[in-house]
């Protein structure tokens, strides 16, 4: 993730009107027809919502695909999208039932149906894929479709359905054009959301222009999209400062963000409560040498979180010590418990008590864009100080080699970002450290698992609570990753352009719709 995509955090307090029973309207915008420009250094991996779970294509899925259920701006709770009611169908929370619109329709003007909704649902977890979303439907038994009801059934309780359902894990796609049991390729969307998909060129850029077949929970698009991707942050700094884009979402340099000038009039500054987070993965596999638990709680001793936050990020992310952010139910710090601070002497202990020779020799890997390549060589620093481990950095240029070369267990460790997908803490447990866990560095835990389901089960949801720091005890003992720092989003937009702060409201949904000229 959702690059990824985490807190009930602090949420903007402008609402986006929005009703099940709205309808697209077409309107120039102020007289401007031109495209607002937006830029971001997240990487799109793919345009299959069955074969991705990264930020970059989960943010253009939100635009580009319905979802039956989706989340207003700042909301904590789901609302119809593409559907017109959905819920449990009794206490058991075992049964999960929608009724679906009946004026939808795809952008190539295919009728959606019930059976293109469970055909969505039935390829995620028959496609299966290492890098897709499966891991978010572990308690997906199977889909039914009759007429405009959609049921799913569960094979346990999971109270937390809804809120998958209205991710990008749960965007609904054309059966006739989307194989029941392989991706798609090519750069064609078939979709029935608010835009839809005129050109696209991987790493370069997207043209969305509203869909004018829309019908759902978004009242108004009115202006078309130009997405520019960037490979680094300095060259999104770059662009910015020439005024060939009009807003700026995820990554700008840090130094940049810290400079900020919030009375600037030509300046917009949109921010919002730390929906990203950012972890070393360890990867547990035996033929690791981080396989060894031992091993992984000396490397966790010597990481200096806040010589990262300052040297690396300039004060832009706060220190993060537990798998649940600060602000999200269940937060806790264990890892500061275990080492507050760099703790050589501590990593040296336990590497001598388990028998482990010196140094541990490690590959260090991470994908090139914002500030990784820094951090990644201050990791290396803090880790080979004192001797006790040698790392070799591995850099890759591109998501999608990085992502297989973790997943394919190529690397020791590796930082991964996490964005939320949706307001509740089960989205750091299931698919971090859950068994067959989206980070693919091969742990499970089944008291870890257990955990899981019994927070699942409850709809109270500020009852999980003790759950979730059981949960992270046992996480900052086996150390399968270590939280490195979370941070606030940043959203920049010049003065003729609005609507930035509904771009990152820790919602998890991009709501380019919301953007409009002034």
């Amino acid at each position: 993730m959702r690059s990824v995509r985490l807190r009930i955090i602090a949420m903007v307090t402008v609402l986006l009107a929005a009703g099940v029973g709205g309808w697209q309207l077409l309107s120039p915008g102020g007289g401007n027809d031109a495209p607002i420009k937006v830029g971001t250094t997240d990487d799109v991996s793919g345009l299959d919502p069955a074969g991705a779970y990264d930020a970059g294509s989960w943010a253009l899925y939100s635009n580009l695909y319905q979802s039956l259920m989706t989340f207003d701006p700042g909301a904590a709770s789901p609302v119809p999208d593409a559907a017109s009611r959905c819920g449990f169908v009794d206490e058991t929370l075992r049964t999960y039932e929608c009724e679906l619109r009946d004026d939808l329709t795809f952008s190539s003007g295919r009728p959606l149906t019930a059976e293109d909704v469970k055909h969505s649902f039935d390829r995620v977890l028959a496609i299966s894929s290492d890098v897709g979303p499966k891991s978010l439907f572990a308690s997906l038994k199977s889909v039914r479709a009759e007429g405009l009801t959609v049921t799913f059934d569960l094979s346990s309780r999971d109270a937390t359905f809804p809120y998958k359902v209205a991710t990008g894990a749960g965007a609904i796609v054309d059966r006739a054009a989307y194989p029941a049991r392989k991706l798609r390729r090519g750069d064609e969307v078939d979709g029935s959301g608010p835009y839809v998909l005129k050109s696209y060129e991987k790493g370069v850029g997207a043209r969305l222009e509203p869909n004018p077949r829309y019908r759902g929970a978004v009242e108004q698009v009115k202006n078309a999209i130009s997405v520019r991707y960037f490979k680094e942050s300095e060259h999104l700094d770059r662009a910015w400062k020439a005024k060939k884009v009009d807003v700026t979402h995820r990554q700008m340099p840090p130094s940049v963000i810290a400079r900020l000038a919030p009375g600037d009039p030509d300046l917009r500054i949109n921010e919002a409560g730390g929906s990203e987070i950012r972890n070393l993965v360890f990867n547990v596999r035996k033929d690791s040498p981080l396989a060894e638990r031992a091993v992984r709680q000396a490397a966790a001793a010597l990481v200096d979180r806040s010589g990262i936050a300052s040297s690396i990020y300039h004060g832009t992310v706060e220190p993060l010590y537990s798998l649940i952010p600060q602000g999200v139910t269940g937060h806790s710090t264990p890892f500061f418990d275990r080492n507050s601070t760099h703790d050589a002497a501590a990593a040296r202990q336990l590497l001598l008590g388990a028998g482990v020779q010196t140094p541990v020799r490690i590959d260090l890997g991470y994908a090139l864009g914002g500030a990784a390549r820094q951090e990644a060589a201050e990791l290396k620093r803090q880790l080979e100080s004192g001797g006790l481990f040698a790392v070799r950095l591995v850099e890759k240029d591109h998501w999608e080699d990085f992502q297989a070369d973790y997943m394919a267990g190529r690397l020791d460790a590796y930082t991964v970002g996490w964005v939320m997908d949706f307001p509740d803490p089960d989205n750091f447990s299931q698919p971090l450290v859950g068994s067959g866990n989206s980070l693919g560095n091969g742990y499970a835990n089944r008291e870890i698992d257990r955990l899981i389901l019994d927070t699942q089960r409850s709809s109270e949801r500020g009852r999980t609570a003790e759950s979730f720091r059981k949960l992270q005890l046992i996480v900052a003992r086996d150390v399968p990753l270590v939280p490195l720092w979370q941070k606030k989003d940043y959203v920049l937009s010049s003065k003729d352009v609005s609507g930035g702060q509904y771009l990152s409201d820790g919602t998890g949904v991009w709501r380019l719709w919301a953007l409009d000229w002034l």
